[in-house]
């Protein structure tokens, strides 16, 4: 498993916690800075990650696949870009899409988390990454992602 993952899987756990913790009304201090200092290193390990990214091989300029969030009273469609942690998962999803959308030829490629986000960060439309999406709800939204070194 990557560290990446890894470290996905503990913020949930921590949030999970933080969530039961909030339905007692008694916030524990301590968990909030944990699950904030582990969302920093997440933003972080995003930024470095390579990741598995699916195409749309049937289109005449290979489009990257996009989660469009939609809302009814706007035209606009926002986005996330899937981004994927092994070509397992990727393949994983790409399962989903045909059964959901019939279509069957999609492509894989790979991109590091800090150049897919500047690929898209000038559309006003674009939110940020999903990362092991359907299989895995976490989403990180483009303006988290950065390294604190540069």
């Amino acid at each position: 498993m990557s560290e990446l993952k890894e470290l996905i899987e503990k913020y949930i756990e921590l949030e999970d916690q933080l969530d039961d913790l909030e339905n007692e009304e008694s916030v524990d201090d301590k968990l909030i800075e944990d699950l904030q200092e582990l969302g920093h290193e997440i933003d972080h390990a995003v930024y470095h990650n390579e990741f598995v990214i699916v195409y749309n091989a049937d289109t005449e300029d290979d489009e990257v696949v996009a989660l469009i969030i939609s809302d009814e009273e706007s035209d606009a469609e926002e986005f996330f870009i899937p981004v994927y942690t092994s070509e397992e998962e990727a393949k994983k999803a790409i399962e989903t899409f045909v059964e959901e959308s019939g279509e069957a030829d999609f492509a894989l490629d790979k991109a590091v988390g800090s150049d897919i986000v500047e690929a898209y960060s000038e559309d006003e439309e674009f939110l940020g990454l999903a990362v092991d999406a359907p299989q895995c709800d976490f989403v990180i939204f483009a303006e988290s992602v950065h390294d604190c070194s540069e």
